[in-house]
């Protein structure tokens, strides 16, 4: 699992089949963005818990999903080191 922060949603409207109609969210691990699948709702600004490989597909809704990366939690309260 990752610690990463939503800067800003991505919209893709051409998609394959599979991908369905998932929400996107552009997200900062360290100073690596990413774009990750938002199972959660999250809006930006939020620090949110990622995970990823097989664990992002099953949390998308299915292993068969396309993703490496999926938000699974919003951070009630996540002060970072600085």
């Amino acid at each position: 699992m990752k610690i990463c922060k939503v800067l800003k949603p991505l919209v893709s409207t051409n998609r394959i089949a599979g991908f369905e109609h998932k929400r996107l969210q552009v997200v900062l691990d360290g100073s690596n963005k990413m774009v990750a699948v938002d199972a959660v709702g999250a809006v930006p600004g939020d620090w949110v818990i990622c995970v990823g490989s097989s664990a992002a597909r099953e949390a998308a809704g299915s292993k068969e999903y396309p993703s490496d990366l999926t938000i699974v939690g919003i951070i009630d309260d996540w002060q970072p080191e600085t």
